[in-house]
């Protein structure tokens, strides 16, 4: 799973760091796009019902099923729940991916996207994807495709997450795995003339003017 990391409210950028790969249970995770407390909220709710599946079932989640759970809450709200989510997981069954849109209709797929930049990030995937590819490979194409959108699409940007779910249900969390829009190199190789850094105590002190007042006197303890 991938993601970018930006969060707008509207034409600004509100978040340059928004985490959007949501944890749901040890071997699931989603990622969220549209209204970012949408999501949080949703994904966090899911999380509590899977956990309590696991603590009555003494079993592992199932994919099948945080997707039932997801389609089923979002469907009783017909759209007014602006999430739009792609799960996966891997469970006794195997890997599994799905596209849950906010009206509650699901898609299982061998690679989808969601969001804003979703159009740019699957043109890369209908270009690279292999039945056969391998963990690396596979990493490398949902970072590219994650940068197809942080470079064509104004609501995406700043850096790129990736979550890898193994078989056996073992989940990495690489926070930060690329962050092409650092500006701490441009920066550095700016050189800011002289008359635009002056010095610490450049501006002079016209005035210095002390009130003291009489404050009543503490409470004693």
């Amino acid at each position: 799973l991938g993601a970018d990391t930006r969060a707008t409210s509207g034409s600004e950028v509100a978040d340059k760091n928004c985490e959007k790969i949501h944890y749901l249970a040890p071997n699931i995770y989603c990622c969220g796009a549209g209204t970012a407390a949408d999501t949080e909220s949703t994904t966090a709710l899911i999380a509590s019902q899977l956990e309590l599946l696991r603590l009555s079932t003494s079993t592992q989640s199932r994919v099948v099923a945080a997707v039932t759970l997801l389609k089923r809450m979002l469907f009783r709200y017909q759209g007014y729940i602006s999430a739009a989510l792609v799960l996966g997981g891997v469970d006794v069954t195997g890997p599994h991916l799905y596209q849950i849109y906010p009206h509650g209709s699901t898609s299982k797929l061998p690679y989808v996207t969601m969001g804003s930049g979703s159009l740019a990030a699957m043109s890369v995937f209908e270009t690279g994807y292999r039945d056969d590819m391998d963990e690396n490979d596979a990493i490398e194409l949902v970072k590219d495709a994650i940068f197809g959108g942080i470079f064509n699409d104004l609501g995406s940007g700043s850096n790129c997450d990736i979550t890898i779910i193994r078989t056996g249900g073992v989940a990495e969390v690489r926070r930060t795995y690329r962050a092409p829009n650092d500006s701490a190199p441009l920066r550095a190789a700016y050189f800011r003339p002289p008359s635009l850094r002056p010095p610490a105590g450049a501006t002079a002190v016209l005035e210095t003017k002390v009130d003291v007042f009489d404050a009543p006197q503490p409470m004693a303890i």
